[in-house]
């Protein structure tokens, strides 16, 4: 028996191994598959992250690896060049599933990479496999249009032809050659294609000094960020810098007094626009053996979606990050402060800043800053009516920089002046909807004289100015035009916030006289107006003037040129609102102020709406004046549409 026994034991060590070899099951005592519970956050996690998000390859993308028989350790190492070609050459997995997973593996070979054409060849090969996967694959983007694994593909084109156009705009940048509109150029292998005939850059410029990702910057100082989810790169295009200031010649004599003054006006020095890049072919196999690839540059205002591949495509775009960046950049602040000052580095004269290209078919909204301010007064304002998609479409935003130590009369001419030059530039025939039923808001001596814009004057100020100063008939004769005006054409509505169109006594008083005391004109200036009043005069002439009043002389209460204008008329074709703020709710409306400008002031009777907001002086910033601003401009929308569909 014991030996018995002990043969059936040696029988079974002889036969175990053979067994456990060849049976899974036997060898692990356990089942084939188990789960595990996820929780959301996992569950999300592993069927959106990527080697973008997380910096390792998909949950799908090793899956097809494992499904292609390849080794999945091997493929997630950085640069694995033969499992590319390993998984390019399966035939037996779907061809979704090979293009996607092609798509990130060549993403992050790039990532890997050192910059140069080696790295951008493997950022055209993510675009390839990427752009067969959307548009020549197993289903059109339309059917798969709920599917994370489309979202992941499409963020990895949208991140390579970020790469890729930056990249080559530094070649380009390094080369230092001019590109025409359309032509054609070589790189890591690769022919470029280059059309920007649907590109918009300001004025004249060919070239920006700067291609910045817009998913690279972060802002501070804006509540939110606007950009629109879809197909392509979002870039910043920084155009070279345009000063505004009259910096004097060699000579010592400013650069306007011999024809060197800049233009009144300049379109968004930071544009945003959305870059595509185009695999050349008409079929899958064309498209992944092709060297040839079309990259060409939208306008995110203009376009919104494209046809591609018989598909309509939205394009990704993002409304903020140039405008951001342009106001992180400008320095305003401290150029606002220089300019009240009659500081040098400040500017001397009014500036128009478009804040997008020109477009013809939008109506224009002229922003007026207050004393002291800059464009920087309407960050948020601006930021939310460029992000709101029916705003966007009707309205475009113009903004004038404007010197705030002059006197409210004289920045007011000038005003006049540089919207009607750059409306004359853009609209020479004045027949385009964009020069028609301008929208005008104007914050505190903004709003006065946006006020001033849309009145009518009469002998009053021509006779305040020879009752009130040295000058002869003849000169006042010579700055009449100044004097005497009537409402400044096609203005269809105006808005005016805290405005002090009677005037504050905290101008004249203690902290108002002290800080008029250092307010200084330019030279620039002085010899202008000292050459309007005596032509054939020394160029010293302006010492002579004597005291003219400043802007805040001009917002006191007492003053007569403010008690003299706030009984102009208002054009009857222009509806105006007012938008006032209260600093303390438990003071009577009538006898309340919000800091700075009283009720009795910035009140206007006549008003289409009166919104009354609890708020210190720079109401224009809290999102309540935002929100009543954009109800006043969707109700214009519809009135304007509903007047074009009556018969």
């Amino acid at each position: 028996m014991r030996f018995q026994q002990s043969c059936r034991m040696a029988v079974w060590l002889v036969i175990a191994p053979l067994l456990l070899g060849g049976c899974s099951i036997l060898r692990e005592f356990g089942p084939v598959v188990e789960v595990h519970t996820l929780d959301a956050g996992e569950a999300i996690e592993l069927k959106r992250g990527d080697i973008l998000t997380r910096g390792k390859l998909s949950d799908a993308t090793t899956q097809t690896i494992r499904v292609a028989a390849l080794d999945a350790q091997a493929c997630a190492k950085p640069i694995s060049a033969d499992c590319v070609e390993a998984l390019a050459a399966v035939t037996g997995v779907a061809a979704d599933r090979r293009l996607a997973a092609l798509s990130e593996l060549w993403l992050a070979q790039a990532q890997a990479m050192k910059p140069g054409s080696e790295q951008q060849a493997a950022w055209l090969e993510t675009i390839r496999y990427a752009y067969a996967y959307l548009f020549f694959g197993d289903h059109t983007p339309g059917e798969r249009a709920f599917e994370d694994r489309q979202t992941q593909v499409r963020d990895w084109y949208n991140y390579a032809v970020e790469r890729a156009a930056t990249g080559m705009f530094e070649v380009r940048q390094q080369m230092s050659t001019q590109l025409p509109a359309q032509t054609r150029w070589n790189i890591a292998g690769w022919e470029l294609q280059l059309d920007m005939r649907s590109a918009r850059l300001p004025g004249s410029t060919a070239v920006p000094a700067e291609l910045l990702p817009a998913s690279s910057l972060s802002f501070r100082g804006l509540r939110s960020l606007y950009r629109r989810d879809g197909f392509g790169a979002e870039l910043v295009a920084v155009m070279p810098d345009e000063p505004l200031t009259s910096a004097p010649t060699r000579d010592g004599h400013p650069a306007a007094k011999r024809n060197q003054q800049p233009l009144p006006w300049s379109e968004m020095p930071a544009p945003s626009m959305t870059i595509l890049l185009h695999p050349d072919g008409d079929d899958l196999d064309s498209v992944l053996h092709t060297r040839t690839v079309r990259l060409t540059v939208h306008d995110p205002y203009v376009e919104s979606a494209i046809m591609l591949r018989g598909q309509r495509v939205p394009l990704a775009a993002n409304f903020t990050a140039g405008y951001g960046l342009w106001l992180a950049r400008a320095n305003f602040n401290r150029q606002s402060l220089r300019s009240l000052l009659g500081r040098e580095g400040g500017i001397d004269r009014p500036h128009v800043y478009l804040m997008q290209p020109y477009d013809p078919n939008r109506r224009i909204i002229v922003m007026l800053h207050g004393l002291a301010s800059s464009p920087e007064a309407w960050v948020e304002l601006a930021n939310e009516i460029l992000g709101d998609e029916a705003l966007r479409q009707h309205y475009q935003i113009w903004q004038v920089y404007y010197p705030t130590n002059m006197p409210i009369a004289l920045n007011h001419a000038m005003i006049r002046r540089a919207l009607g030059d750059t409306l004359a530039h853009f609209d020479p025939s004045g027949q385009a909807p964009a020069s028609s039923d301008l929208v005008l808001v104007g914050h505190s001596m903004g709003g006065v004289i946006a006020r001033l814009m849309v009145s009518s004057t009469d002998q009053s100020l021509v006779q305040l100015a020879a009752d009130r100063s040295r000058l002869t008939p003849q000169q006042i004769k010579r700055i009449d035009p100044m004097l005497r005006f009537e409402p400044f054409p096609h203005v269809g509505r105006a808005i005016f916030i805290a405005a002090p169109h009677r005037g504050t006594s905290v101008a004249g008083g203690r902290l108002g006289r002290w800080m008029a005391g250092f307010i200084r004109f330019p030279v620039t200036v002085l010899e202008e107006l000292a050459h309007t009043l005596a032509p054939n005069a020394a160029a010293s002439s302006h010492e002579s003037l004597g005291h003219i009043p400043n802007s805040v002389d001009n917002l006191d209460e007492n003053d007569p040129f403010v008690r003299a204008a706030a009984d102009f008329p208002i054009s009857a074709q222009v509806n105006y609102h007012s938008i006032v703020a209260q600093a303390d709710p438990e003071v009577a409306l009538v006898d309340s102020d919000d800091g700075l400008v009283p009720y009795r002031s910035a009140h206007l009777p006549g008003a289409q709406s009166e919104k009354i907001i609890i708020s210190g002086h720079s109401v224009q910033q809290s999102a309540a004046a935002v929100l009543e601003i954009q109800r006043i401009l969707r109700e214009d929308i519809a009135l304007r549409e509903a007047h074009f569909m009556q018969p």
